[in-house]
């Protein structure tokens, strides 16, 4: 049977966030967090990672002004490593765990609808929808594209959809009970830990929830090298996952990487057209690019004529911008971990 919603029987809840580096959008989020429309006060868990910036001066400010905010040294900068911290710190009588990001924005009905959705449905977890916004044109282009099929998948957190049974939850608004029940996030995925954690949830009976109605604006990166940098450490971070759970591999993981092989290997047999002067062999080795390209053409007409259409420097800067997505993630999915990436993820 649902549980009751009236306030007086809602419960006591922690919104945790992990931070690193997050000065120019730290006190929006956290701001956002501590204005909701909730009918108990929120206590805030802000786990800060190693920065080179004022996050760590902010989160201090910001606590001493609240009186409603932990600070907690997170000196790896893991994500999974500060979520636990931030559930360890959740107050006493506190039952709900609300994840939010450093780059998230929280409208002010956020965390009460949430919770309202985990009582209603008996879910232990549920989550809503990424909505990505940008600024610049270069930012605005990735934002289309996260929220597009040709860009991350046909994944209902992203592209949206209608409320039910979810394999996984985006940010996540969890029971205390169920996260401390499968021991947390686990430390070994810097990247995906949602994803895991949700796996391991749903693997001992726990039911996740989507619903739409739950929008948590989210800022992508600004510049066409640091979206490759971050697909490029995505995409080592899925490899492992894969790896260590070869059931989840699917279409949506593999196309990345086997569009990096079959562009390489047509590059190559190119190559060898020309050197040899073999028209045939060259004009075979530019089938595959030149599909692949139509292909980006005609997602990214399709993604900018949605509405709200994009503007014409933002939809000219997303087909480069769905190009460095696809072969960045399909890259490192082919590379795999390197020890570099887990130092300097915090592994």
């Amino acid at each position: 049977m649902p549980e009751r919603t009236d306030a007086a029987s809602m419960p006591l809840v922690t919104v945790v966030a992990v931070v690193r580096d997050e000065e120019p959008y730290l006190e929006a989020m956290v701001r956002s967090v501590l204005d909701q429309d909730y009918p108990h006060p929120l206590h805030m868990v802000l786990a800060v990672g190693p920065s080179q910036d004022r996050t760590r001066e902010i989160a201090d400010k910001l606590a001493v002004e609240t009186g409603r905010i932990t600070v907690v040294d997170n000196p790896t900068g893991s994500k999974p490593l500060g979520l636990n911290a931030g559930l360890e710190r959740m107050p006493d009588g506190h039952t709900v765990f609300v994840r939010v990001d450093g780059h998230t924005v929280v409208e002010p009905t956020y965390v009460r609808r949430a919770v309202t959705a985990l009582l209603e449905s008996g879910a232990d977890g549920v989550g809503g929808r990424m909505h990505p916004v940008g600024d610049t044109p270069v930012q605005r282009a990735v934002a289309r594209a996260m929220s597009h099929p040709a860009g991350l998948g046909s994944a209902s957190f992203h592209t949206g959809g209608t409320a039910g049974p979810a394999e996984t939850v985006y940010l996540g608004t969890f029971r205390r009970e169920a996260l401390e029940r499968v021991g947390g996030y686990s430390p070994v995925y810097v990247r995906a830990q949602d994803w895991e954690l949700c796996l391991r949830l749903r693997t001992t009976g726990s039911l996740l929830w989507f619903d739409p109605s739950l929008v948590v604006e989210y800022k992508p990166r600004r510049t066409f090298g640091a979206v490759a940098t971050q697909f490029w450490r995505t995409g080592m971070w899925r490899r492992e996952v894969v790896r260590r759970n070869p059931g989840t591999a699917s279409v949506r993981y593999l196309a990345p990487p086997t569009v990096v092989v079959v562009l390489a290997a047509s590059a190559v047999v190119t190559v060898v057209g020309l050197v040899a002067g073999s028209v045939p062999a060259t004009v075979a080795g530019l089938v595959a690019p030149a599909a692949y390209l139509a292909g980006v053409l005609v997602a990214s007409v399709h993604a900018a004529t949605r509405r709200p259409r994009l503007d014409l420097r933002s939809a000219l800067a997303l087909p480069a911008t769905l190009v460095t997505m696809h072969l960045s993630w399909g890259a490192g999915f082919l590379r795999g971990l390197t020890e570099r990436v887990r130092v300097d993820d915090g592994v």
